[in-house]
């Protein structure tokens, strides 16, 4: 088994409602290691790249609007099947069909407003990461006195 890299964003709504800690809380509590983390604002090139995919979607200009409100907290995360892993702990894109329990489940309010981007496939990941990260922001480090659970 393989160590992989993801990237999370926490969206603006969640900034907004001052969620950051409740959001990153949830991935270190289930063991997930924190290799990067950054706020940054998203600028209309950077969102019109990162949400290509979405561009001729009616409700696009909407997205872009919301990414750009506030900053956005830019996390790199690592561990074994860590896109799955961290799709499941962020729920569904909707959250209305996001299960109780899951960080969209939770926190979410609207499909515009569901708190956090996580990648949803390992090519993607690379992608973002490379986006959000530059070189020397995500990091290599062993824990110390720290068993991780998640990756046994």
């Amino acid at each position: 088994m393989q160590r992989e890299r993801t990237l999370v964003l926490i969206k603006p709504g969640a900034i907004q409602r001052e969620l950051i800690g409740e959001i990153i809380t949830r991935f270190e509590r289930k063991g997930i290691k924190i290799v990067g983390l950054k706020m940054l604002r998203m600028t209309e090139k950077l969102v019109n790249e990162h949400y290509a995919h979405l561009r001729e979607q009616p409700f696009f200009r909407d997205i872009k609007l919301s990414m750009m409100e506030t900053p956005v907290v830019a996390i790199a995360l690592e561990g074994y099947d860590i896109v799955r892993r961290v799709r499941t702990l962020s729920g569904a894109t909707n959250p209305r069909e996001a299960a109780p329990g899951t960080i969209r489940g939770d926190y979410s309010i609207s499909i515009r407003n569901n708190v956090v981007h996580a990648s949803g496939t390992i090519e993607e990941a690379l992608e973002e990461l490379q986006r959000f990260f530059e070189e020397g922001e995500v990091f290599s480090y062993q824990r110390i006195n720290v068993m991780d659970f998640a990756d046994e």
